[in-house]
């Protein structure tokens, strides 16, 4: 039951996917807001972790060792590793600027923890274009304006 379950889950996100990826101009906002949704839903269930961050080339997924990461219904992010807890804020929007190297009507995936530039969850600030979501992983990147870097973050259960 569970494992049809699963497999009808990626299913359907697939072939929603799909569907945002071959649809016109007209469409383009509610397949948006579908998937936003569909996406949101994904990311607030339950704990991830982070198995994947390479800041430029560089691969820094050891800063956050030991951490677990909540997607809050309340638009609340939380990162606690036990001892430590990191307080941030996450929203997923449509973004229709031309600020990045993909289309122009992308869904961005934005992470926010006030804290200083030292720390290493500052390196997770950003409005994230989303490459592939599923119900245990998020992948992430970001294609740096400034510097032509590319980020890459991925969340697992």
């Amino acid at each position: 039951m569970k494992k049809t379950f699963f497999y009808s889950l990626i299913l359907m996100l697939s072939l929603s996917f799909m569907s945002f990826n071959c649809s016109n101009d007209n469409d383009e906002l509610n397949n948006n807001s579908q998937q936003i949704a569909q996406i949101e839903s994904v990311a607030k269930s339950g704990t991830w972790r982070i198995t994947n961050f390479n800041d430029s080339g560089q691969d820094e997924t050891a800063d956050f060792a030991g951490y677990t990461f909540s997607f809050n219904n309340d638009g609340t992010l939380v990162a606690t590793n036990g001892t430590n807890t990191v307080n941030g804020t996450w929203s997923i929007t449509n973004d229709d600027s031309s600020d990045d190297d993909n289309s122009n009507d992308d869904i961005d995936f934005n992470i926010s923890f006030p804290v200083p530039e030292t720390n290493d969850f500052e390196d997770l600030n950003d409005d994230w274009d989303i490459v592939s979501a599923s119900s245990t992983k998020i992948e992430l990147i970001d294609i740096s304006g400034g510097n032509g870097g590319t980020d890459m973050l991925t969340f697992e259960k």
